[in-house]
């Protein structure tokens, strides 16, 4: 039996594909959430909250890799600070971390706290991997699907994502968790930089969703709208890219965003 590899937030969208992936490369696992499961074929769930910074010194109890995917709205920075204390003191000997590309560069409140854990875990003393990754498909979805039921599309300017596949993003964790500690490696963003319109209209002609009028030019404000505008939260040179795009991704959940686009069309 080897020390187990525990990974916060292993249950959730990324969680959930990074560790059939580290099962398969034979470690065992001990995944850390809110609320308890039931235990599986060399994985271990322990019940914990790296925001309130319960059972963390139980869960780390003779873990030499830590996989941090745990995170929200809200308190991410405050969840690394926990979660680099409890592993300093338990002699962890890696520790990874999933960030967002231009956390430390956007003026929004949960990049902010995704820089500043990002400070947090290189000052920790624990040797360290951060991987910068883009928004990926699934949650650049919903912003799609709700644009394209307005009867006007409303047209930021300057708004532009460049999603990646979650399994892309899996793949690449896994890799970092059973490497060695290499500090902030490159980023991970999507193999195509979309605006809006481009993403939207992909949605329709994956789903069958009629188009719904012209569109509707808007100037994103102040410091963030000037952030987007200047590209800001797109990946830089060095960037990584991955390979599935935004239309490959729609065609998998065709059956799925079919029925979404028969729902739009019935309004």
């Amino acid at each position: 039996m080897n020390a187990p590899l525990l990974v916060t937030g292993g249950t959730g969208n990324i969680g959930s594909r990074v560790v059939p992936l580290l099962r398969q490369a034979g470690r065992d696992i001990r995944i850390l959430s809110r609320h308890p499961r039931t235990p599986e074929p060399g994985i271990q769930h322990v019940v914990g909250d790296t925001v309130a910074g319960d059972g963390l010194a139980a869960a780390l109890e003779d873990v030499e890799v830590v996989l941090h995917l745990a995170g929200g709205a809200k308190g991410d920075d405050v969840a690394a600070r926990n979660l680099t204390a409890a592993a300093r003191a338990a002699g962890v000997r890696h520790l990874v971390l999933i960030s967002v590309i231009g956390a430390d560069r956007m003026p929004i409140g949960y990049f902010r706290a995704k820089a500043e854990a990002e400070r947090v875990i290189a000052a920790s003393g624990v040797p360290w991997t951060v991987l910068r990754a883009a928004q990926l498909h699934d949650f650049v979805l919903p912003v799609a699907r709700g644009m394209a039921r307005m009867p006007l599309l409303p047209v930021p300017g300057g708004l532009r994502f460049e999603p990646v596949h979650g399994d892309e993003v899996a793949a690449r964790l896994a890799e970092l968790a059973l490497g060695s500690p290499s500090g902030r490696v490159a980023d991970l963003a999507g193999p195509e930089v979309l605006d809006v319109p481009r993403l939207v209209a992909a949605f329709r002609e994956a789903t069958g969703a009629r188009a719904r009028g012209g569109r509707l030019p808007i100037r994103l404000p102040g410091a963030v709208g000037r952030a987007y505008r200047e590209g800001e939260n797109l990946a830089g040179e060095g960037a990584q890219r991955g390979i599935r795009t935004w239309r490959e991704f729609l065609n998998e959940r065709r059956p799925v965003t079919q029925s979404v686009s028969r729902s739009v069309v019935r309004r």
